[in-house]
Order: structure tokens, then sequence, then C-alpha cells
């Protein structure tokens, strides 16, 4: 007799380590001992979620539907009967099968005999197999609703997190990714950026999407910037829920976002109107702040053309008052605002830059040390874990032992590997241009103390990125200027207050 091997095993199965290869031996070895012909064999590992299309099994349907009577086919030969019928309808569909092509089921360990109390036990393990599929889906969507009422993330993390086997913290930022993700949104809250520059920006810099797809695209750069994932939200059934996993982004960083890309921002920068092109918004309805050049005739007959910055809704509520600003009213106040990185005298701010530098020396020195201690530890552990396999090649330790002994050095590497990481680098870390973190910090400083004259001294381009590197966000109301400062320019412009040996206070 010909028969067809039929194999598979579910997703999660794969996992608990069922094995197609068995299921294959064991279905050759019954059709040897029959004196079987295999014709053909498949084999396959599907999902067993409900509405999950079995193509595999569909597939082979159709083809013994067609071919059956013609190659003289006469069973589907498998390890049992829940690897073939996953419910009532697929054993309804291979009953139909045997009426009207003569295929018949064989089994490897389910046997059923002629008669009707034979076809009453393949309908009781029909219907067993079906309840344990509807079974499965429960356990599985209970344990996926757990997870979110936890508020982790039921299945895999989004690009800038990774899945972690801490079950305290399951998801994880990607120490690589979740830079990336920053860079995104700090470059596209700015609002006069396409997705290309976008993507352009991010290849030029070393960003990496994937290896197979080193720069980004369109819908990856729309899926990242739409994901509410990255402020600390999970969506389940539809609803945003809040999570327990790190957020990446400031929630007012990702709604300037969601103004750019809904066009709220109204991005239209232009060099004559260089403050324009979202670069500010308005603090009463968030809408871009766009510019206009007005010409006035004057009586001697020349003309005199002045610049404003205006709040670009044309359709504001009743109580939203008029934000007009001159050009040069707007830039002396950034100036003025710039004036509050200064301190108050160059006697401060020298005491400040060398005591800034001194912590900057005495981090770097701990640092240093923790580095060394862990080092070394993961040398030992790491020299304790192949000792430990020499041992076992040599026969002195037993399976079992090894396996427990090499699972919790491997932690304990994992654990310092961790530690690392989150060890600082102050003086191992450079950038481009070859300085330390120690050196740039000190850097920023001194280009603090000189921000106001920097301003009056710089072109537009120039201004632009000041306050692009100075500022999260930048808002105008009808009488004030707000500019929320990035760290550490924030904590220069709050300068908390220290009490000096004189008694006064800096």
């Amino acid at each position: 007799m010909k028969v067809v091997i039929w194999a598979r095993v579910s997703s999660r199965e794969q996992r608990e380590g069922y094995s197609i290869d068995a299921q294959l031996r064991a279905c050759r070895a019954r059709a040897e001992r029959e004196g079987w012909t295999v014709v053909r064999e498949f084999a396959v590992a599907e999902s067993a979620k409900r509405g999950a299309e079995r193509l595999a099994f569909n597939e082979m349907y159709e083809w013994l539907r067609r071919s059956a009577r013609r190659d003289a086919i006469g069973a589907v030969l498998a390890h049992k009967l829940d690897r073939v019928c996953r419910n009532m309808r697929d054993a309804v569909r291979m009953q139909e099968l045997e009426d009207k092509a003569g295929v018949k089921l064989s089994f490897v360990d389910n046997q059923f005999g002629p008669g009707a109390a034979g076809t009453l036990s393949f309908n009781v393990m029909a219907a067993v197999a079906q309840y344990y599929s509807d079974n499965l889906r429960s356990e599985v969507i209970k344990g996926k609703d757990e997870k979110v009422r936890q508020g982790w993330l039921a299945g895999g993390a989004p690009y800038g997190y990774l899945n972690s086997p801490d079950r305290n913290e399951p998801i994880q930022p990607h120490p690589q990714e979740a830079r990336t993700v920053l860079r995104i949104f700090e470059l596209y809250a700015r609002g006069d950026i396409t997705f290309e520059l976008v993507a352009e920006k991010l290849f030029k810099e070393g960003h990496i999407y994937r290896p197979s797809q080193p720069k980004f695209y369109r819908t990856a750069l729309s899926y990242i910037l739409n994901n509410r994932f990255y402020i600390g939200e999970i969506k389940w059934h539809g609803e945003w829920l809040p999570g327990n996993h790190k957020p990446l982004i400031e929630r007012a960083v990702f709604e300037r976002c969601q103004d750019v890309l809904h066009r709220r921002n109204r991005r239209t920068g232009k060099p004559e109107i260089p403050l324009s092109g979202g670069l500010f918004t308005c603090a009463h309805c968030g809408s871009a702040i766009t510019g206009e050049r007005i010409r006035r005739q004057l009586r001697a007959g020349g003309v005199r053309e002045h610049l404003y910055y205006r709040c670009a809704n044309n359709d504001p509520n009743a109580d939203h008052p008029r934000v007009r600003w001159r050009a040069e009213d707007l830039d002396e106040a950034i100036r003025e605002d710039l004036t509050t990185l200064v301190l108050p005298s160059r006697e401060i701010a020298d005491w400040f830059r060398t005591a800034l530098r001194t912590a900057l020396g005495d981090v770097a020195a701990t640092q240093g040390r923790q580095r060394q201690v862990l080092l070394k530890r993961q040398t030992e552990l790491t020299s304790m874990k192949d000792r430990l396999l020499a041992a076992y090649l040599a026969g002195t330790v037993d399976a079992r032992t090894f396996q427990t002994k090499s699972t919790d050095l491997g932690g304990q590497i994992a654990e310092v590997e961790r530690a690392l990481e989150r060890c600082g680098d102050i003086d191992v870390w450079r950038g481009d241009n070859g300085r330390s973190r120690g050196d740039i910090a000190l850097a920023v400083f001194d280009w603090s103390q000189e921000a106001p004259s920097a301003w009056e001294r710089s072109k537009i381009a120039k201004k632009r990125a000041i306050l692009d590197s100075l500022s999260l966000n930048r808002t105008l109301s009808a009488t004030t200027l707000c500019l929320e400062k990035r760290k550490p320019f924030s904590y220069l412009a709050e300068r908390p207050l220290v009490q000096s040996d004189r008694g006064d206070w800096i």
C-alpha cells in the first residue's frame, strides 16, 4: 500500500522539546514493518492559535483529493491522531477524504478498530484533540492577560528594547538601539526634516536598523514615531495601558513629534524667516510659530520691512490671546534667557570649573577601580567555567553537576557583564574628536558661560543649532518666551543655592 506521512509540532511543543524528526522516524519504521511504500512526506511546525491558517494541512488535503485515486494512495500515516486532526473540523474533512478517495488514517500509537466502536473511539480522540487545542489557547490568552495586568508587553519587544530572561524586568532597553530611538525622536521633533532626511542622517551617523536592512525606511520610522510604547504605555486589545518598562522618550518630545506627523506644526521654515519652521510653538494652542514679513511705505518714498513671528493657528478659540513678536524682540528674549546659564562672576565660574574637574576626576578614578574589580571577577569566572568543562570532559564531574554549575557560572558572568555596561567610563569612552567625556563636560560648561555672546555673533544656521542643542521645547505666549532646557543646561539655569565660606549665597 502507498502511504503519505504527516508530521506536525506546534510552536509551543517545539520549545518544550518535541521533534518532527522523531515522528518521521517512527512513521517510517511503521511503514517499513508493514511493507508500505512512502510516496510523500509532509512535515510542518505551525501555530495552534485559533484562526491560524493550516497551510500545509490544506496543501496535503488538496493534493490527496486530486492524486489519491490516480496514484493509488491508501492511507495517511501519522504518529498520533492529534498530529493530523487539531479539531473536529479536521477530523470530518479526513473522514470525507476516506469516503470520496479511499484514503484512510493510520497511526503509530493510536489504533482504531472497525465498526461503530472504532468510529466512537476516533470521534472521542478527535474531541480530545480539539479540547487540548482550545484549552491551550485559553491558557495562553490567560497568561498574556496576566502579563499585561502586571505592566509588561505580552510579546516580542519593539525596536529599541530587548526581551530578557529577568522575571523582574522581562523587557529592557537595548544598549545600541535605544540610542537610535532617542536620536530619531530628537531629529524629527525639530519639525523641519523629512523621513528621508532622518534616514540619511541616521545612516551617516552609524545607526543601524537591522543587519539585512542597515538604512531605515519610511514605514519603520513611522511605526517608531507613532508607537506610544516608547513613553511607557502598552497596547492591548486596542487600548493603551500603563506599562512597567523604562520609557525611552519624554512625553513632551513624543507629543511634539505627533504634531509634526499630523501637520499641526505648519512647517514653513525659510531662509528669509530663520526662526520659523516648527522651531517654536504657541504656548496657548500648541500650533507652530510662523513668520511673516510686513512692508511699510515710508512718506519719504522708501520701504521699511519688518519681520514678525506669530501663532499659525488661523482659527483660534475666543480666549486665545494674540501671539505676535517682532524678530528683534524674540532675538533679544532668547539672548536674555541664555544669560541664566552664566554664573554671577568670573570668580564663581572659575571655582565651579575647578570643582567640576575635581569631581569628574574622582568619578573617573572610582569607576576605573570598579572596572578593574569587575574585569578581574570576569576573568576568574571564565577560568572557573573552563576548568569545569575540562573536569566534565575528563569524567570527574557528572552531567547533572556540570549542567547546574555551568548554568550558575553563566548567570554570574552575565551579571558581571551587565555591571560592566552600567559602569561609567568617563575616561575610557572617547568621542570622534578623541576627547574624553570629562573634557567634553568642561567644554560644555565653558561654552555655557559664553552663550549670550555666542548667540549674538552667530549666523542663522548656527542659531538654530544652538536652540536645538540647548532646549527640548520652545514656546511663545503673548508676552513670554519659555525654553525647556536639556540637561545639563537645565541645572545651570536653575542654579541651586550654595553657601560660601563667607556666609554669602551663590
